[in-house]
């Protein structure tokens, strides 16, 4: 099973991230091939970014104290015993570096890893090293529904709920309120069903539920049922 992308989509952990190989590339630098101005320009995008992401999350922070502080004022009630929001006291500067932290960072991470003395230890080492999947308890997933008109047809939304690797398909019933109750609608492979069954004359409620497969075998729980009204 691949391993997950070894950078991190959160702001602080990536910046955590950079600061992590900032401070152990040095100890590789000679085996990995990596000279001293790439050191300098990473540490360079690691502090810069670091500095970025700290000075947007006071200046976030600030404007959710000061829209909570301007309600107060205009509609009044009770401040806080704080009183009003004080001004964001920023990190100190940091010289900026060029648009592409990110781009610049895969690019000498694919080098690192092209290196014929490269491996998972020094990657850990570095925090470049993704994570082994861990596979879901199969007995408990469960799809989540919806279902939602367009056009003249029903679209059945669904998705793998992050365990694609691991599920081959989900199997749709759908219950059209003539009496019959749930019957199968389809075996899918692709996130959202386009059910094309003509709409009735008059007002119905369709209801709709799945449960995924693997192979020939049901697996986990039952979505929760999803209805919507059609025809009329």
């Amino acid at each position: 099973m691949a391993k997950s992308d070894y950078l991190n989509t959160n702001d602080n952990a990536f910046v955590a991230q950079l600061q992590t190989f900032k401070t152990n590339i040095g100890s590789y630098a000679t085996i990995l091939g990596i000279n001293q101005p790439q050191i300098t320009a990473q540490a360079a995008d690691a502090d810069y970014y670091g500095y970025v992401v700290a000075c947007q999350q006071l200046i976030q922070n600030g404007a959710y104290q000061w829209s909570d502080w301007k309600k107060l004022t205009r509609a009044g009630g009770s401040p806080p015993v704080t009183g009003a929001p004080l001004a964001p006291v920023f990190p100190p500067a940091v010289p900026p570096v060029a648009p592409g932290v990110e781009t610049r960072f895969r690019v000498l991470v694919k080098q690192i890893k092209a290196n014929s003395n490269y491996n998972s230890s020094i990657g850990n080492a570095l925090g470049i090293e993704g994570s082994q999947p861990v596979a879901p308890d199969l007995t408990t997933v469960q799809p989540e529904l919806d279902a939602t008109l367009s056009g003249g047809q029903v679209l059945v939304g669904w998705g793998w709920g992050g365990h694609t690797a691991y599920l081959d398909m989900i199997e749709l019933m759908v219950d059209r309120g003539d009496g019959k109750g749930f019957g199968l609608l389809a075996y899918d492979t692709t996130p959202g069903y386009t059910d094309t069954t003509p709409l009735p004359v008059t007002p119905t409620k369709w209801k709709y539920k799945g449960i995924y497969r693997v192979g020939d075998q049901r697996v986990g729980l039952w979505s929760n049922e999803v209805s919507i009204i059609v025809g009329g």
